[in-house]
């Protein structure tokens, strides 16, 4: 008889949600993970702590509330380090406790260390000391996570050359920053520096940001960016950076020199697969440390899964989440239907972006004909209140059958406002729902009403020219 009937390597997202819905089914379960990152890289120096510092950044800054009490207004002049860890270091000690009550209430085995194949069904765990302790399972998971991937051409030390870990460790708010890479947590910490005042170069190599992102969200946040004095260099590479007594020098493939107090590499994330010894268990993983799986999330060998940022796209901690679910009911031989495809993105740079469905670029190309419907926060009395002018959503339509295609959301509360989109979409409706709907005022929510009427009034001209 096996130890365990699942075991989960990682007590991140997958792996948490993973454990859990085995352990509701009446398995026994077990999880492995080091003491000091239960939760996983989300918890500890991923999602929580980046949207913990953003949310610190926004209120210390006082740059939401400049709009109403001038551009000078901040709620405190000299923002420190101390500052902002005080705030992340306490929503991460909460949230580990949430995890580590969650796993104790429904009754999983915590194996602290970490685990590696010896077998298919076995695991060997170390612990803090030399002693291993060896482990079968019927049912094996993999969310392991990733780590910041880190080019070999870098010298980091992490003070002055650091990738997206390192930030919550920073011992100062730097004067100056060069970020490299202009993806999700490039973008992301780009502006929460610029928020706080850093001056802030980012290089890119790409002709432009967040290309899976709407056109013209994309724009208004570049905007945005570049009021806060942060400078864009796109089809720039970089060639090597140079660590200084006092700063980095970054050289860009173009002969470009830029100087700062600190270099923040974010060139994409590697699965952490290395230490899994992954060929004992008859697997492999690709050239980025990814794992391949079905649309089960089992993997080659048909006992063992894997969910995660260590399977790759979309990398997101929500629909981690709900990954681990559903290969721990496949795992167990439960019945579960398939996650929804229509998923929310969420990026939590200032201001924050969050789009359900295709972009503009994307029904053009498919030859889906649509009609936009658009709302701005300065038109809606709750934009007023919160000082917001600058917020925008923006309906992609159907003009068959007025069906929503897409929701693209810019501005304060983005992340939340999506999911009302995303319901719609779900359960097939159309913007005559959001038309005929009452929303309570004043409120963002209101904006779909809005942006639906335009729509509909787009509609309806056609209509009538084609009569």
């Amino acid at each position: 008889m096996s130890d365990f009937d699942l075991l989960v390597l990682g007590s991140g997202p997958g792996g948490q949600r993973a454990a859990i819905a085995a352990a509701k089914l009446g398995r026994r379960v077990g999880i492995v993970d080091r003491r000091d990152m239960m939760g996983g890289v989300c918890i500890n120096t991923g999602t929580i702590p980046s949207k913990t510092l953003r949310e610190a950044v926004l209120y210390l800054t006082g740059l939401n509330q400049r709009e109403l009490y001038g551009q000078s207004y901040r709620v405190k002049d000299e923002i420190t380090v101390a500052d902002l860890g005080m705030r992340t270091q306490h929503v991460i000690g909460r949230e580990t406790d949430v995890v580590r009550s969650q796993l104790a209430r429904n009754r999983v085995t915590v194996l602290p260390g970490t685990g590696r194949f010896l077998e298919p069904d076995t695991i060997a765990v170390s612990g803090t000391g030399d002693r291993e302790q060896k482990l079968t399972a019927d049912r094996i998971v993999i969310a392991t996570g990733t780590r910041p991937a880190r080019p070999e051409t870098v010298d980091f030390d992490d003070r002055t050359i650091i990738d997206s870990d390192g930030i919550i460790n920073m011992d100062r708010i730097p004067e100056t920053m060069v970020v490299v890479g202009a993806g999700v947590i490039g973008i992301e910490y780009a502006s929460m520096f610029a928020a706080l005042g850093t001056k802030v170069t980012v290089v890119e190599r790409r002709e432009r940001m967040l290309d899976f992102c709407d056109l013209e969200i994309v724009e208004a946040l570049k905007y945005h960016l570049r009021d806060l004095a942060v400078t864009f260099r796109f089809r720039e590479s970089v060639a090597s950076v140079e660590r200084m007594a006092h700063g980095a020098i970054t050289v860009l493939e173009s002969g470009k020199r830029i100087p700062a107090d600190t270099v923040m590499y974010s060139a994409g994330r590697h699965g952490m697969t290395g230490d899994l010894c992954l060929e004992a268990a008859g697997l492999t993983a690709d050239l980025r440390g990814r794992i391949k799986v079905d649309e089960h999330y089992r993997t080659e060998v048909p006992h063992i899964y894997a969910v995660g940022d260590v399977i790759g796209f979309p990398s997101l901690a929500a629909t981690s989440m709900e990954q681990g679910r559903l290969a721990a009911h496949h795992a167990c031989d439960e019945p579960v239907s398939q996650i929804h495809e229509t998923q929310p993105i969420g990026i939590y740079t200032i201001p924050e972006i969050s789009f359900v469905g295709r972009t503009e670029d994307a029904l053009t190309e498919a030859k889906v004909p649509f009609e936009v419907g658009v709302s701005r926060y300065r038109e809606l009395a709750r934009g007023q209140i919160i000082g917001d002018s600058y917020g925008m959503l923006k309906l992609l339509v159907s003009p068959d059958d007025r069906r929503l295609l897409g929701v693209h959301v810019f501005g304060t509360g983005a992340t939340e406002l999506v999911h009302i989109g995303q319901t719609v979409m779900g359960c097939g409706g159309t913007i005559d729902y959001l038309v005929n709907a009452v929303f309570n005022y004043p409120t963002l929510a209101e904006s779909y009403k809005v942006a639906a009427l335009d729509a509909m009034n787009k509609m309806r001209h056609i209509a009538r020219l084609s009569g």
